[in-house]
């Protein structure tokens, strides 16, 4: 039997829909153009016959003319694909059919099915949401092309419209009361393409009221994944599903971005958070894509949840189908926050959290402001390469700058509609300008582009920690360079390679355009992890592993211990340099730690401190002289940096802050310079000039910074309260207060970090060992088999997760690489060969990422 693979099932999915992608017009929304980067399926698309791929949010009316299989014909379909809601992709669906008239038939694929339509809040659409999109897009589109008709007889400009096309929108869509996105005042009038020869015999179209109608016809596309390699996947950052809210505002909530604080009371139906209905309609048609029949267990109220509606949507259809059994455990990732948290031993998590990302797209902010505070903005996957870290300022540019340009110009996967600005400066790409500049670079593409091998070499990359990751790399290059017959002087000998002789190695694999091309993937790959393990990056992570390793040592002292390291750090944090200093001289702050570093600290310290001294105070896990160090240790650091408040604790504070700092500083310069020339001008004359003179002055000063102090130790006091709340994710829970997975040297593994939950849970499974809180959702089937036919024995015993030789592991909130690590680890000390092991996540967290989660910015 086939081995379980997400990878080709996307691509399988793809080749499915080959007759409507054959000549048409393929327009992808930012979460698919994230999604299909990763499979690599853009080739795929063109080799099915499509006549361009472009961007749905950028579309141009030149997308028609561009026909990459030279057929000579005009584009008479148009396929949309998103990974979101109809209501928010209908103002970009219905531009692309206004700009090109000549369509005849549209097909839209949505990720998100039917039924999640009609019960997801913010959608408009019923139960039929489907034929009612088509006819309300058919409706909005005659109509719209109606008024142009009109306008275009009125007007002396017969080509072009006469008003903008956001003007006649904004008329004619529902308005954003209703749900709908509506064009933004600042869209620009956009030309369209006449039809030519539609009168033909065999044609189709219909014709109303002198208007050729369009076919139009809505479908469910649930395979908009981003898998990191075949058996590791997340969902696209800019999808619905990935930004959908998981957890509705009350006392147990982290944010809308992670479940609830899990405390075992089942929650009610009608709080049932927009994000976990989304998430069980995905995985119930993943697992049908893949021909899998789901044996469901889960931990974690959330994910409990999300269990009963997957089993809610089974039925006798799903169980009498021929399909290959498998088990899905969930797992909600507030049950182990301080994985995510903490920088494992992982060279794919320091690619991600070092290399800049791409910026989301503007039509994320508006569906942000739309839906409310209740979505998530997650960071692009779209990681932007540094290509220009190739060149230096002492050497020349291997490759001409022509061949750069073409490089850039060809490869470059952003905005497929638009080309990218190439820099013409030699400096530019040197790097030797902004920090943007030298990142105009190809992106994403150095993960699982399948032509360059891409999932095999970060497949291979997850399974290993970063020395053993970096040596493979290296390992790579060498015979890379074999093959291309050309050497190098660097150290042969199997050692942990630096920054410079990965790069070193990556100029001679890259000597000419042809050898480019062909080794794209791992030079790419390459650069991505010279990157990382460059300064500042290197010593800036090491730093954060030093610190949790102290932290974890304190663990097993007091809990003065614990508290003092975190006010060190605190305190440390506000020697750290403006960003502005920083880019003047980056030596100057290595190894060192902001403040919002500090607050991270800060977090991983509370939920240890919630570990292992849970009757310490009778508010937090420290007692009360602790926790008021602490905060004031958080306020002098907000005083001396003003930067660090940009977070939503301290939200319309950092301008307040950041004068009073200033006019600080004025005040000592001038106290300073009027010193000195007291000084030099002294006279016993002057003792008259001292006096009360500046008392006023000084008191209205004294009272500014006592009400601006007072202030900040509200807001500072609403942030511990937030900290012990993380404090306590342990003992609200009874599975991990009182269970084997609570202990941390359950399982052996390192004593400075321990296992994370995900490894302990797996051993456990793995092992056949009963886990507590673990609940199995048995489906409407299986209920009957159990209550009716099993007073005939004719029942069916209960399942176990450990049987299965197919497991889905998906944590509801996202998941890291270490993690991924780690389970691989779980799944080769377990000796169950046979075990296909598949993990999946809300999206792909890094260190930085929880803090926004938790923090917010």
């Amino acid at each position: 039997m086939a081995m379980a693979d997400v990878m080709k099932s996307c691509l399988d999915s793809i080749r499915q829909i080959s007759e409507e992608v054959e000549g048409a017009v393929i327009y992808l929304d930012a979460g698919c153009t994230e999604a299909f980067q990763f499979i690599g399926a853009v080739p795929l698309l063109l080799e099915l016959g499509a006549c361009a791929v472009c961007s749905l949010e950028n579309a141009s009316a030149l997308d028609a003319v561009v026909d990459w299989n030279l057929n000579g014909k005009n584009a008479k379909k148009m396929v949309a694909i998103t990974s979101r809601l109809l209501s928010d992709a209908h103002r970009y669906i219905l531009r692309c059919l206004s700009m090109h008239q000549a369509i005849l038939h549209c097909t839209i694929f949505t990720s998100i099915s039917e039924v999640a339509h009609s019960t997801y809040p913010d959608s408009p659409l019923g139960p039929d949401a489907f034929r009612e999109y088509e006819s309300l897009l058919l409706q909005d589109y005659e109509e719209l092309v109606r008024k142009c008709e009109i306008e275009k007889k009125s007007s002396s400009r017969p080509s072009v419209f006469g008003r903008s096309e956001a003007s006649i929108l904004g008329e004619n869509l529902a308005s954003e009361d209703e749900g709908w996105s509506k064009f933004s005042p600042s869209e620009e009038e956009i030309p369209r393409t006449p039809r030519e020869n539609l009168d033909e015999p065999n044609s189709l179209v219909t014709k109303r009221d002198g208007l050729f109608r369009v076919d139009i016809s809505v479908n469910h596309f649930p395979m908009i994944l981003c898998p990191l390699s075949p058996r590791v996947f997340v969902l696209p950052s800019e999808g619905t599903i990935a930004e959908a809210c998981l957890s509705s505002e009350h006392e147990d909530s982290l944010g809308p971005g992670l479940p609830s604080i899990s405390t075992g009371v089942p929650s009610d139906g009608e709080d049932t958070p927009p994000g976990a209905i989304l998430t069980a309609h995905l995985l119930y048609h993943l697992a049908a894509k893949m021909d899998l029949k789901m044996e469901i267990f889960s931990l974690g109220d959330l994910s409990k949840t999300i269990g009963k509606i997957m089993m809610d949507m089974s039925s006798l259809y799903d169980v009498g189908r021929r399909k290959r059994s498998a088990g899905l455990l969930l797992i909600d990732r507030t049950l182990d926050l301080l994985t995510p948290c903490c920088h494992g031993d992982s060279l794919v998590d320091r690619i991600f959290s070092s290399l800049p990302r791409r910026q989301r797209s503007s039509s994320s902010s508006v569906n942000q402001n739309k839906h409310g505070p209740g979505t998530i903005q997650r960071a692009p996957l779209d990681a932007q390469i540094p290509l220009g870290k190739l060149y230096t300022k002492e050497e020349p540019a291997i490759w001409p700058i022509e061949g750069i340009e073409a490089f850039l110009s060809g490869w470059s996967s952003n905005e497929p509609s638009s080309p990218i600005p190439v820099p013409t400066d030699r400096s530019t790409i040197s790097g030797e300008t902004s920090a943007q500049s030298e990142i105009g670079s190809p992106s994403g593409s150095f993960v699982t582009t399948e032509n360059h091998r891409g999932a095999e070499y970060l497949e291979a990359l997850m399974d290993r920690k970063t020395k053993d990751a970096a040596i493979l790399i290296k390992k790579w290059l060498q015979e890379t360079m074999r093959q291309e017959k050309v050497s190098v002087n660097v150290r042969t000998r199997t050692s942990f390679p630096a920054a410079s002789d990965l790069q070193s190695m990556v100029k001679a694999v890259a000597k000419d355009q042809s050898s480019l091309l062909r080794n794209k993937g791992i030079i790419q790959l390459a650069i991505a992890a010279a990157y990382s393990l460059s300064e500042p990056h290197t010593s800036h992570w090491d730093a954060f592993v030093s610190a949790e390793k102290i932290l974890n040592a304190s663990c097993g002292d007091t809990s003065q211990t614990l508290s003092a390291q975190i006010r060190d750090l605190i305190n440390t944090s506000v020697l750290v340099k403006t960003p502005d200093q920083t880019e003047q001289n980056k030596e100057s702050s290595q190894g060192l730690l902001s403040f919002r570093d500090a607050l991270l600290l800060a977090i991983t310290g509370y939920i240890l401190a919630g570990e292992n001294f849970p009757t310490a105070g009778s508010d937090g896990p420290f007692s009360w002289e602790e926790d008021h160090c602490l905060k004031e240790a958080i306020v002098d650091a907000l005083l001396e940096n003003p930067s660090g408040a940009r977070l939503k604790f301290f939200h319309g504070m950092e301008e307040v802050l950041e004068a009073n700092l200033n006019k600080h500083k004025s005040e000592k310069s001038k106290e300073d310079s009027s010193n000195q020339s007291a000084l030099e001008d002294f006279d016993d004359d002057q003792w008259g000039n001292w006096g009360d003179e500046d008392a006023e002055s000084n008191n209205e000063q004294v009272y500014g910074d006592m009400q601006l102090k007072l202030e900040l130790r509200d807001r500072v006091d609403n942030l511990f309260k937030f900290f012990h709340k993380l404090s306590s994710l342990k003992t609200k829970n009874v599975t991990l207060r009182n269970g084997p997975l609570g202990l941390e040297s359950s399982y052996g593994g390192d004593p400075y970090m321990g296992k994370g939950l995900l490894y302990k849970l797996l051993t456990m499974v793995l092992g056949k060992y009963e886990v507590p809180g673990l609940e199995y959702h048995s489906s409407a089937v299986t209920r009957l088999f159990k209550s009716g036919f099993g007073r005939f024995g004719l029942g069916q015993a209960k399942p176990s997760l450990g049987d299965q030789n197919v497991i889905l592991v998906f944590v509801v909130g996202g998941i890291n690489c270490h993690e991924v690590l780690e389970a691989r680890e779980a799944l080769s000390q377990s000796g169950r060969p046979d075990v296909e092991l598949i993990i999946g996540g809300t999206t792909l967290l890094t260190p930085n990422d929880m803090l926004d989660l938790l923090l917010g910015s």
